[in-house]
């Protein structure tokens, strides 16, 4: 196997462990944004649920279904904005994972090429 062979399969092995690494890192920033998205649907749900039952309702009560209503709407609009970014970084890493796959591609065209020259 000549030196330049070589080289050539050693950097496709590291451009497909760049890729793998990028794929996880894509993968990862994801599965964050799911967990957020389903954290944001579940104070969704909560926050549709509250309600006073028909008939008589004390102040007190009611009160405290309008403190917890509002507690409810601030933290989904605190969680919107992590989810915002959690969108920036899914789009981020997704992009470095495609360069890293077409830096895989390439690379293995030519260790294929020099396979075929030697």
């Amino acid at each position: 196997m000549s030196a330049s062979l070589r080289q050539r399969a050693r950097i496709a092995r590291v451009r497909r462990v760049q890729h793998d690494l990028a794929a996880a890192a894509a993968a990862k920033a994801t599965a964050e944004l799911k967990t957020l998205e389903n954290s944001e649907e579940r104070l969704r749900q909560l926050r549709q649920g509250l309600g006073t039952d028909r008939g008589e309702v004390s102040g007190a009560a009611l009160a405290s279904l309008g403190e917890l209503a509002m507690r409810l709407d601030t933290a989904r609009q605190g969680l919107e904005r992590t989810i915002d970014g959690a969108r920036v970084r899914v789009a981020a890493r997704e992009g470095v994972r495609l360069a890293a796959r077409r830096d895989q591609e390439s690379a293995e065209k030519l260790e294929e090429k020099a396979v075929a020259a030697a």
